[in-house]
């Protein structure tokens, strides 16, 4: 009988420690919302469906997350103010509505300052980007990494733009960040400041005439159903930040925090890849839209380029000149390395 009972004890015990193993698992599993507005087809939709594979992979599915893709969780302002508060635990996207808190969001958005693709991808990866994500935290956001969206070009629906002057009273959505306003007016455009999300329709109206974002990125969005002409200007690029909520990020543990962080750079070199990708046959697919695509001649691109100068000049000050000093000198440094 003492035999007995030392094994239903022992039974007991091992059904307790099971349960409780079951338990702490069950508790351990957290679920997480992740918004951007660009839809499925994108190269960005493509890469977060990744973050949320591998984020479940290495944090031995700890950590589920959801991806909302096409701006169903709202604009990019309300996406990142959702992760400020906490009630969305990821986000990827521009960084452009922090920019009158933190100046140096602003450092993307000065034109011209890259001549290649491997350029820009040299600065993400580098130590001003690093800045600017610890400049950010503050404000309840912890950065995980730096992807691409690409060089922004001009469309439109009213003329071909091949020279300085066809800009002028273009009315353009842009941005609504200081430096893209203050670029477009200088180029004598009538700059109108709008939610990507709103662009389409405005477009589809007539409300404006054109706006400028990466070829994929147009494509992507249907730009060839309401846009007759492109202008390849290549005049900022673009990167989007993959961030987290510092309120969520807190309760995490620190291995999965770490299988989280590896899992969005993974996946962000990822969407670098299906960006290159897409932009070597999406000027074909332009074209067989019926879309006309104009290169500009290094001549009339100089006009602009130097149209614009002023604008770097004012805006540096404000960003910081030593943080412009040392982003401008990674360039240089990542421009003669690839000589």
């Amino acid at each position: 009988m003492k035999a007995a009972l030392l094994r239903h004890l022992g039974y007991v015990a091992l059904m307790s420690a099971i349960m409780a193993g079951t338990s702490t698992s069950a508790l351990a599993e957290v679920a997480a919302k992740a918004g951007h507005a660009m839809p499925e087809s994108h190269p960005q939709a493509i890469a977060m469906n990744k973050f949320a594979e591998l984020a479940g992979k290495y944090t031995n599915n700890n950590i589920k997350i959801k991806v909302y893709h096409s701006a169903l969780l709202g604009s990019d302002e309300k996406m990142l103010q959702a992760v400020q508060t906490g009630t969305q635990e990821f986000y990827i996207g521009t960084l452009a509505p922090l920019a009158t808190r933190i100046k140096e969001v602003q450092i993307w958005d000065l034109p011209f300052m890259f001549a290649s693709t491997k350029e820009a991808y040299a600065l993400l990866d580098g130590a001003s980007s690093k800045k600017v994500f610890e400049k950010v935290e503050p404000t309840g956001i912890i950065g995980l990494t730096w992807t691409g969206m690409g060089f922004r070009n001009l469309s439109n629906s009213r003329r071909p733009v091949t020279k300085l002057e066809d800009i002028s009273g273009l009315k353009i959505r842009v941005m609504a960040n200081p430096v893209a306003l203050e670029t477009w007016k200088t180029l004598n455009a009538n700059a109108v400041p709008m939610a990507f999300s709103e662009v389409f329709t405005a477009l589809e109206i007539k409300a404006i005439d054109g706006q400028e974002n990466p070829l994929v990125h147009m494509y992507a969005n249907k730009m060839q159903e309401v846009q007759k002409y492109i202008s390849l200007t290549n005049h900022v690029y673009t990167p989007v930040a993959l961030v987290a909520s510092k309120k969520f990020w807190d309760t995490l543990s620190p291995a999965d925090r770490e299988g989280v962080k590896k899992a969005a750079v993974e996946a962000g070199l990822l969407q670098r890849t299906l960006l290159d990708e897409g932009d070597k046959d999406v000027l074909q697919k332009f074209a067989a839209a019926g879309v006309k695509v104009d290169s500009l001649s290094p001549v009339e691109l100089a006009k602009i380029q130097d149209k614009v100068k002023p604008v770097v000049a004012k805006f540096t000050p404000q960003i910081g000149e030593e943080f412009v000093k040392g982003f401008y000198a990674e360039i240089d440094a990542a421009r003669k390395a690839a000589k």
